[in-house]
């Protein structure tokens, strides 16, 4: 096994990508990016450990997928990520990528791994073909490259140049800044940058995305509670009691999230909005809807359907059912087409009949983004 770990690095925001879905959340057949890569890299070699670096909302997330890895919390810049990764790293060398080249051919890094000693720092470069031009004066293209990743670096070396407050886009300037050797290798064109969402027809290793449906079911129940706003659906409504819940109590809401949760393998409302934190309590629940339709949308899904049974033999429901269904086309950012409600009550039976509380089920229909169309 080599002494050497590989780190990729998935916990940037995307902002350049200029889409509601991540880049590395796109999906590659079945696979999300972020673990398409990290397999071929480590396909090519037998990396003593793989770490793969992750934005904080989405760690947990991402331990569904793989359990051969070790995720660890990225920060708000990619060098606090490297650092974050580097607390961990036991090897003597680490290998270094970014998740955005998604098309690293094998000969890149097995060249890396050869030259591995050359070096505090090997790094792959591009020769410029076009004319160049600094500060309006043209100057020689021959001196200048285009630096690559991954690269690899001497651990004891990366650790020391990154312990500064300076900012470095890659690992060999800040090897650089410490006088640290550097020794470049041929890079290659197909290890291009998946920046924005033009550069997705110059990656020509990425496969379309699985055309799967996917299917969750939430269901949730609350109790009444007098003298309590009533929400259902992030509606109010004019009656004088509500739901008694650690939130506003939005019993429709709750169950539409935990179907959304469940189409994408995430878990439940609990999960991600506990009702031991305070943070939640009586808050409104479009407020956590919309925050779980961002996350939905930022890991790959497209919402495609909507189906919830609201079982209550109070209160009335047909009433509120358009006003209902247009806040949640706006909340889902779906046409509410594609939205149904049903309401139907409980024949005067058990707790729902006899007019305790209300219960809501629903089932969710997702799909991936289709970069291919985009």
């Amino acid at each position: 096994m080599l002494d050497v770990t590989l780190i990729v690095l998935c916990a940037g925001n995307s902002s350049r990508f200029d889409k509601s879905c991540k880049k590395q959340w796109l999906r590659v057949k079945n696979e999300p990016l972020w673990l398409n890569v990290t397999n071929k890299l480590n396909s090519f070699s037998n990396f003593f450990q793989t770490i793969v670096v992750s934005h904080k909302d989405e760690l947990n997330y991402m331990q569904n997928f793989n359990d051969d890895y070790i995720y660890i919390e990225g920060g708000n810049t990619r060098q606090e990520s490297i650092k974050n990764a580097l607390k961990v790293v036991k090897t003597k060398y680490v290998m270094i990528s970014d998740v955005a080249r998604a098309c690293i051919p094998q000969t890149t890094v097995e060249e890396l791994l050869t030259n591995k000693e050359k070096a505090s720092c090997i790094v792959p470069i591009l020769d410029i073909n076009d004319t160049v031009i600094f500060e309006k004066n043209t100057i020689n293209r021959d001196e200048v490259k285009l630096i690559q990743t991954p690269q690899l670096s001497d651990t004891k070396v990366l650790i020391n140049a990154l312990d500064t407050n300076i900012e470095f886009t890659d690992e060999s300037s800040a090897i650089k800044n410490i006088n640290g050797s550097i020794f470049y290798i041929k890079g290659d064109i197909s290890s291009k940058k998946l920046t924005f969402i033009d550069d997705i027809g110059q990656i020509p290793c990425l496969k379309e995305p699985s055309k799967d449906f996917f299917t969750g079911i939430g269901f949730d129940i609350h109790a009444f509670e007098e003298q309590k706003e009533m929400f259902l659906g992030g509606i109010k409504l004019p009656y004088n009691y509500g739901f008694k819940a650690h939130s506003d109590g939005d019993v429709l809401i709750h169950s539409l999230i935990d179907a959304l949760l469940g189409a994408i393998g995430a878990g439940d409302i609990g999960e991600f909005f506990p009702d031991t934190d305070d943070t939640y309590k009586g808050i409104d629940s479009k407020i956590l809807l919309e925050r779980i339709v961002n996350f939905v949308y930022s890991v790959g899904y497209e919402i495609v359907n909507i189906d919830l049974t609201i079982i209550a033999q109070k209160p009335k429901i047909n009433p509120y059912k358009q006003e209902i269904k247009n806040n949640l086309s706006k909340l889902l950012n779906l046409s509410k087409q594609f939205i149904n409600i049903k309401a139907t009550t409980a024949e005067k039976l058990g707790f729902i009949g006899r007019e305790e509380g209300v219960a809501v089920q629903t089932i969710a229909n997702l799909k991936y983004y289709n970069w291919m169309e985009k």
